[in-house]
């Protein structure tokens, strides 16, 4: 399997010819979902789901699926039938020869006066990875490849600290950076590094990864 970052928190993974992409939002680059036989959706916010992006993928693929939870579902069920399925905590299928479960059901606190939408992560291949989305979910599983929601408005650096330490990872990815400036990037990696109990890797937009 090959791992290619994307921008933000959006990942692609290729096996086997075939191309699954991994909450392309509006923080991605503006082609981060085509050429995509499948995507999966984490949650419904701006920077892990952008409708044009994913509306200019299914247009242009006619075979391209979507696999994601209700709220995002609902926006793009009607205009792709069949198209657009909808997926939940424990669920698990199959997409463009990926094997998937689905783990998780509410995204982190972010405030709490600010009400939680829903959320859930990806696990990918029998543990071969795993996309949190925006919780820090365990799933059930040993997981190889974590891919680390590293700095956001609802964590803090011990928290993703802790989140290692729980998962239990082989190595993890960082993700959720586009609000990390390359000042903040050393202290991260120094730390999460450190203390983690993991190997934690960095890939740059674009950069590739054999997992």
């Amino acid at each position: 399997m090959r791992l290619t970052k994307k921008s933000h928190s959006c990942v692609r993974l290729e096996k086997d010819g075939r191309t699954l992409v991994v909450d392309p939002g509006g923080f991605s680059e503006e082609d981060a979902a085509l050429g995509a036989d499948a995507v999966l959706v984490t949650h419904e916010h701006p920077d892990h789901f952008d409708e044009g992006r994913l509306r200019a993928a299914l247009e242009a693929d006619p075979a391209a699926r979507i696999w994601t939870l209700k709220s995002v579902a609902d926006q793009l069920s009607a205009a792709f039938p069949g198209r657009v399925h909808t997926v939940g905590h424990g669920d698990t299928f199959t997409a463009a020869g990926f094997e998937v479960q689905v783990h998780g059901e509410l995204h982190a606190v972010i405030h709490p006066d600010i009400p939680r939408v829903t959320n859930v992560g990806y696990l990918v291949d029998d543990g071969a990875l795993f996309h949190p989305g925006d919780a820090l979910t365990v799933p059930d599983h040993p997981v190889r490849t974590l891919m680390l929601p590293v700095m956001a408005p609802w964590n803090k650096i011990s928290e993703v600290i802790d989140y290692v330490r729980e998962v239990r990872p082989e190595r993890a990815y960082d993700i959720h950076d586009a609000l990390l400036t390359d000042l903040a990037r050393p202290i991260y990696d120094r730390q999460i590094g450190a203390l983690g109990g993991a190997e934690h890797l960095r890939l740059a937009p674009g950069a590739t990864a054999e997992l």
